[in-house]
């Protein structure tokens, strides 16, 4: 486990003490004045030996060269970055550093411009995961190893632009912080992360940021109509749960609520997964462990509206309690549910966590975030999410900003009038699971969630599918915490989220017309 340290300016260390790894794109490598990367580098090496250096690599797609030993290395970035891309790079900065990194302290030195400052940051700190149950030797070294993160900007054209503040400083801490817990949650087993497990990290965050969370938990889940998080976590030994963290400052006159799929290990109930589809299933919590940091981060970075962050928690288990096939559930919002696939689980707790946020929450803005379809990856890949919602303008808002933070989206088709019969049941509302599972499944999934609300729904409703992109090979990437942090930027006191947030976007091309459609009546009956 390694201590990360953020530094405003570079801090004047010998490699031969304290090793370095220098990144960048070559355009502003080459660019770059040995002046100012010198203090990292002297007196061992020299300025012809690092302007040979950087002459000599071809990035295809990535490259490093040896400055000094194995002591001080630099590396460059691929030269392309095409128009679904983050312009930061962020995926190789991690992979660089995962291939060159020593495990004792040492100085990581990103070159680059301002704006991709926060996703070069976040980048580094998924590279540096916290959770291990190693027993080797040196596997729990104490102290732990302290990974100083330095930043040479380039670019701009006001000079002023191109300096990095305290509070710069200070907000790239919060996120990374917000990351790395996320991935530890992510990254551990439901024998240490069930339920309660995941309970003890919201009132950990609770107790730091100065709140009291609410909890809704087991037989009162279905005594308050929760019939989506109950049924499904009624068959575990730990029972399920809705937990809520609010933070609610004075002036606020907007109510965010933010929703996470917690499941804390996805057996697929009676409709079990297979021997090879399971392993892995601890990172079901994926959203909601999100949601959990991004609201540590978004609070410690002085939030200036209410924020709500919704638990949805089960562990989605077998035993004679289960959830059968052909059970009917009440969810929250009223509407009936006839299961057809145990397996098709996340939207249940959704559904009744989204509704819960707007009629009790009052919110005006939803999100939900899930790690909900298999199909996910197949529709957008392993480091785009997918973003379904009812708002052209959030949409539009959230790839931009999905770029700019290294935690990229991509939309999938909001068109409840031709998917949303895929649910059609004989005998209740709907069902919880798609006839044609050829149908845009994660459309279909999301909006599954979205009837829940309703169609008429008049505020703004975000989903978020990211099955995929929450982890890489068998480590978790934090996904999410710095796409909230920087779509909700303009409600932020720091000026790197607003920054973020308030980037001039390029829309993309909409036919004639605001891109509204009229509403649809409700999915199911009051």
């Amino acid at each position: 486990m390694s201590l990360l340290k953020f530094h405003r300016t570079l801090q004047t260390t010998d490699p031969h003490v304290v090793p370095v790894l220098i990144i960048g794109q070559l355009r502003h490598l080459t660019e770059l004045p040995f002046e100012r990367i010198s203090p990292k580098l002297e007196p061992r090496v020299e300025r012809e030996t690092y302007a040979k250096a950087v002459s000599n690599l071809h990035p295809a797609p990535t490259d490093t060269c040896s400055l000094y030993l194995d002591l001080a290395r630099v590396a460059v970035l691929p030269l392309k970055a095409s128009r679904h891309n983050t312009a930061s790079r962020a995926h190789s900065i991690t992979k660089l550093i995962q291939s060159n990194t020593t495990g004792v302290s040492e100085s990581i030195v990103i070159v680059c411009e301002k704006q991709d400052l926060l996703a070069s940051a976040c980048a580094v700190a998924r590279a540096f995961p916290l959770y291990s149950r190693k027993t080797s030797k040196g596997a729990n070294a104490e102290p732990p190893p302290t990974v100083h993160i330095e930043f040479v900007l380039v670019g701009g054209d006001n000079p002023t632009e191109a300096e990095i503040t305290e509070e710069d400083v200070l907000v790239l801490a919060n996120v990374t912080v917000g990351i790395r817990l996320t991935a530890r949650i992510v990254d551990a087993p439901c024998n240490e992360m069930n339920v309660s497990g995941f309970l003890s990290e919201v009132e950990a965050i609770a107790f730091e940021l100065g709140l009291k969370s609410k909890i809704i938990r087991g037989e009162e889940l279905q005594e308050k109509g929760f019939g989506g998080i109950y049924g499904v976590g009624k068959a575990a030994l730990d029972p399920p749960a809705l937990a809520v963290l609010s933070y609610e400052p004075k002036g606020a006159t907007e109510t965010v609520a933010w929703v996470g799929k917690g499941i804390v290990f996805d057996t697929g109930g009676l409709s079990i997964k297979g021997k090879t589809a399971m392993p892995g299933m601890k990172r079901d919590c994926g959203g909601a462990a999100a949601i959990l940091g991004g609201f540590y981060t978004a609070v410690k970075s002085g939030f200036r509206e209410n924020l709500h962050a919704v638990f949805c928690l089960a562990e989605n288990s077998v035993g004679p309690l289960a959830t059968r096939p052909d059970d009917i559930h009440r969810l929250y919002s009223g509407c009936t549910v006839e299961i057809n696939n145990t397996d098709a689980e996340g939207r249940l707790v959704l559904a009744d966590g989204v509704v819960y946020a707007d009629r009790d929450l009052k919110a005006n803005v939803i999100l939900d975030m899930a790690t909900l379809t298999g199909a996910q990856g197949i529709a957008t890949g392993k480091y785009h999410g997918a973003i379904l919602t009812n708002s052209d303008e959030w949409e539009d808002k959230a790839l931009e900003i999905g770029r700019r933070t290294g935690d990229m989206l991509s939309p999938v088709p909001y068109c409840p009038e031709l998917h949303f019969n895929e649910f059609n049941s004989a005998v209740a509302d709907m069902k919880n699971s798609v006839m044609d599972r050829g149908n845009a499944q994660v459309s279909c999934a999301g909006l599954f969630i979205g009837a829940h609300l309703g169609f008429e729904y008049s505020g703004t409703w975000m989903h978020v599918d990211m099955a995929a992109p929450v982890h890489n090979g068998e480590r978790a990437t934090g996904y999410g915490v710095a796409l909230l942090a920087g779509l909700f930027g303009e409600h932020s006191k720091a000026a790197i989220l607003r920054d973020i947030a308030n980037q001039p976007t390029v829309l993309r091309n909409k036919a004639a017309g605001n891109g509204t459609e009229p509403p649809l009546k409700k999915a199911c009956l009051d």
